[in-house]
């Protein structure tokens, strides 16, 4: 190679060089200087439309996919919110009406005391209806809290007051002053106590 060949062939390569720069300056927004120009390949260009192209089909197919998902997701929102206000509006649907057995028998027992007003027969009646009404709430999973003698537990009672109590060992619920109650392990009311000094 001769040396006309070998400066004709770095001219060429620095005019590419150029174009390469001039191009990657154009791609963050700079003006081109244009008495540079630069020659492409023909067959890259195809090339880079075509790979262009299989990319914005898959861009649509990932969009259309995100918009299918955005709208499922919406879907399932729009349904766990009517399913919580049902809930709402009717989870104690099956309670009340095992309540509802317990007001007639207090119906019926007031109407019968009505009739027959002695005190053993109003006496029975209600301690029929209060069984039954136990018997709802054990179904539905509420338990009674009574612990007379039992240690005091801050987690499930109420001391009312402290008191002296010399046949009781310090610290023990002498008198339970009302019930309380559990709804499947979850403390429903506290049981209100008297405690023993220690």
């Amino acid at each position: 190679m001769n040396d006309k060949e070998k400066s004709v062939e770095t001219e060429e390569q620095t005019v590419s060089e150029e174009g390469v720069a001039n191009a990657h300056e154009s791609a963050e927004g700079e003006s081109l200087s244009p008495s540079v120009e630069v020659e492409i390949d023909r067959d890259s260009v195809d090339g880079l439309k075509k790979a262009l192209a299989a990319m914005e089909t898959k861009a649509d197919d990932h969009w259309a996919r995100y918009l299918r998902t955005a709208a499922e997701m919406e879907n399932v929102r729009k349904r766990a919110q009517r399913d919580v206000e049902k809930a709402h509006k009717y989870g104690f649907e099956k309670f009340a009406g095992d309540v509802l057995g317990v007001r007639d028998s207090m119906v019926m027992g007031l109407e019968a005391a009505k009739e027959n007003a002695t005190t053993e027969s109003f006496t029975e009646g209600t301690e029929m209806t209060l069984k039954l009404l136990d018997q709802v709430l054990a179904r539905h999973g509420v338990t009674e809290i009574d612990p007379a003698g039992e240690t005091f537990n801050p987690d499930l009672h109420e001391a009312m007051a402290m008191i002296d109590s010399p046949d009781a060992e310090p610290n023990t619920v002498v008198q339970v002053v009302q019930t309380g109650y559990e709804i499947n392990g979850r403390l429903l009311r506290a049981a209100r106590v008297l405690v023993a000094k220690a």
